[in-house]
């Protein structure tokens, strides 16, 4: 039961497989004033890799919601699998969007079935480290405890003439041991290979790419529910 010492949060998987099984977990609050100024406290407290805060929905010209992105340590300008899982939980809700307003800039939203795909700016998502190799099982035999900082993409092809490549994210800088599936990265590497792709990362997620050119890239996956939370206010200390 929701109180008023109490903040309810939804939460997605996204980049989930076709069984539905697997994805990245998204925290999703609605901002209120229980959540205004105390929003990198609750994502530090979720411990998702990202949570997102629905800040507004602006009917015209087009439909735009205006939203802020966590991950437990910082705010970020810009990443892919929040703005894929919020563009569908809106939808689920019965608010589609045409438009995510994010602190980077305007990112386009697009539904294809149960496939919704964002599209952004390489140039907004963060750097990475990248590290190619030689096959699949060489990324899966990877010890994310040997990233102690920075942020690192580990990829090797699966099947370099589709496309279909296998990869894992380490980014302890931003307080993510191992990210389970990675949106920005998605579209740097889309960027950085010049091509459309297909990603398997982390346990089983699957992430779509398509290269638009100009240093644009639409990623897509499907999304699905997940369990919700209730935060109670007196679990943090410093929320006031």
């Amino acid at each position: 039961m929701t109180t008023s010492d109490s903040i309810p949060v939804d939460v997605v998987a996204v980049f989930s497989d076709a069984e539905g099984q697997y994805g990245n977990p998204l925290g999703l609050l609605r901002s209120s004033a229980a959540t205004r100024g105390r929003e990198q406290a609750i994502a530090t407290e979720l411990g998702f890799s990202e949570t997102v805060f629905v800040d507004e929905i602006v009917e015209r010209p087009e439909r735009t919601a205006a939203i802020r992105i966590f991950t437990p340590a910082s705010e970020l300008p810009f990443a892919g699998h929040p703005c894929v899982g919020t563009a569908w939980w809106l939808a689920e809700q019965g608010s589609p969007v045409s438009t995510l307003r994010v602190a980077a800039g305007d990112v386009e939203v697009r539904y294809d079935g149960d496939i919704t795909w964002i599209t952004g700016r390489a140039s907004w998502a963060p750097e990475f480290e990248w590290h190619q190799l030689d096959r699949p099982a060489d990324v899966d035999a990877l010890d994310a405890a040997a990233f102690i900082d920075g942020k690192h993409y580990a990829w090797a092809w699966i099947d370099e003439t589709a496309g279909h490549l296998r990869s894992r994210m380490f980014a302890p800088t931003m307080g993510i041991a191992e990210d389970e599936a990675t949106g920005a990265a998605a579209v740097r590497i889309t960027d950085l290979l010049q091509r459309d792709l297909a990603i398997d990362q982390g346990r089983g997620s699957r992430l779509l790419t398509r290269h638009g050119g100009d240093g644009w890239v639409a990623v897509g996956g499907r999304t699905v529910r997940g369990e919700p939370r209730i935060l109670e206010l007196s679990d943090f200390s410093d929320l006031g």
